[in-house]
């Protein structure tokens, strides 16, 4: 059975299929003939180490990656990468466009990579036209699969909807655009959203590029298909953040005789749920080093639920910024864990919303310790019930699970003196 990864960057579930109104016809029709996963949440909400739990099975501080593969982060064993356990496997491993796992792409070990450096430095000036380049180069190499000789497994990475966002407002009107709920919603901000509007709309035109080239290939029916990004989309309070709006993302899969395809489940996932599915569909064993649980059982009907709580971190995006958090079907539990609660400016990207918070007063606000969010009566966590006394039990028990998870994953935060609860809650 063959592989198509198709990623973006920073798109959170803010696309058509999850019902918010960006053009992205290509996907909703993909969906449709999917699974797509209502509930999925990433290990990080931050690029590499999002990227690298999915694709060793990991979470990012059991495998290295503790930040941005571009400012020096690594794995701490590249022979746990997928591509490099598909290669031992008998797989042609392919890569066309980015993978920000390595500062080196060289040091994955693809068979092929469809592209030379100068040619990715060269086009990133322009992320359309970098995309659609690398759209088509992916649907090449299909089109050269369709002998249906060997199996391959090809990752196809966007830069969209990575800031800068291209532009075309002639087309995408602000004017009818709503900022995310976390935004204010004034002409500027409403203008920047329409360029993710139209950064979501090239990303969905170069997936149609390369789905038709499988079509036309006739491996539809030979392949393996999944759709997913990194996390949250790169506003304040979203990318980089362990609410919802950073961990929140897609994933859309389809596979032959998918018993489940044409639904939307609501069942709790991490991507690093991924990797293991992956062996089971194909038939591979799976490595004992995976973190993650299948979502077979609840892809063939047997199960409703696999798991019953997820677990994300942040520790480096440019600046360091200690997190951890605990997410139950009703729960969640946020943790900081060094002395400094302002606000961390470079962790944030440069947008017109950023600079507007910064313009109000946002970097003399503080960050709360450690937050306890109800997802069913609060789902956009904005009420802290850390301290409320009837929430002392469901805190000291998601207290005690994310302790024991660190314990468990040898998460280096464990030993840590730095955090120093000072609520009511903690000392029960």
């Amino acid at each position: 059975m063959n592989m198509l990864y198709l990623h973006t960057h920073d798109s959170g579930r803010y696309l058509q299929p999850y019902g918010y109104p960006v053009s992205t016809p290509n996907l909703m029709e993909f969906a449709k003939k999917s699974t797509l996963f209502r509930h999925c949440y990433t290990t990080a909400p931050t690029c590499s180490p999002s990227r690298a739990g999915l694709l060793t099975g990991t979470y990012p501080h059991s495998n290295g990656m503790l930040g941005l593969a571009h400012l020096g982060f690594g794995l701490n064993d590249m022979s746990k990468h997928l591509v490099s356990y598909l290669n031992s496997n008998g797989y042609e491993t392919a890569l066309s466009g980015i993978q920000h796992v390595a500062a080196n792409v060289d040091d994955i070990g693809y068979s092929k990579v469809l592209h030379d450096k100068t040619d990715v430095k060269t086009n990133l000036s322009d992320p359309e036209v970098h995309d659609l380049h690398f759209a088509n180069l992916a649907a090449k190499y299909i089109k050269s699969k369709s002998d249906k000789k060997g199996n391959f497994f090809l990752s196809f990475g966007m830069f969209n909807t990575h800031r800068p966002f291209p532009s075309n407002r002639d087309e995408i009107n602000p004017n009818y655009v709503m900022p995310p709920a976390v935004i204010y919603d004034n002409k500027e901000n409403r203008e920047d959203m329409s360029d993710y509007h139209y950064s979501a709309k090239v990303a969905d035109q170069c997936v149609g590029i390369v789905l038709d080239a499988l079509k036309e290939a006739n491996l539809e029916d030979d392949t393996v298909i999944f759709f997913t990004t990194d996390h949250g989309i790169a506003f304040p309070r979203m990318k980089c953040n362990l609410y919802d709006t950073g961990t929140g993302i897609a994933l859309i899969l389809k596979y032959p005789q998918n018993p489940k395809s044409g639904t939307a489940l609501d069942s709790l996932v991490s991507n690093i749920d991924v990797f293991p599915t992956l062996c089971d569909i194909c038939n591979l064993p799976k490595p004992d080093w995976l973190q993650g649980v299948s979502l077979m059982p609840l892809l063939k009907g047997e199960k409703i639920k696999i798991r019953n709580e997820v677990y994300s971190e942040v520790n480096y995006h440019v600046d360091y910024e200690p997190m951890r958090s605990i997410r139950t079907k009703r729960f969640k539990l946020i943790k900081r864990y060094n002395n400094y609660n302002k606000i961390v400016p470079d962790n944030i990207d440069t947008s017109t919303p950023k600079r507007f918070l910064e313009d109000s007063g946002w970097l003399d606000q503080t960050n709360e310790r450690e937050m306890l969010f109800d997802m069913y009566l609060d789902p956009v966590e904005r009420i802290n019930v850390v301290d409320v006394p009837e929430y002392k039990e469901i805190y000291n028990d998601l207290s005690a699970k994310l302790s024991k998870w660190m314990e468990e994953t040898n998460d280096p935060l464990i030993n840590t003196n730095h955090h120093t609860p000072n609520h009511k809650n903690s000392n029960n």
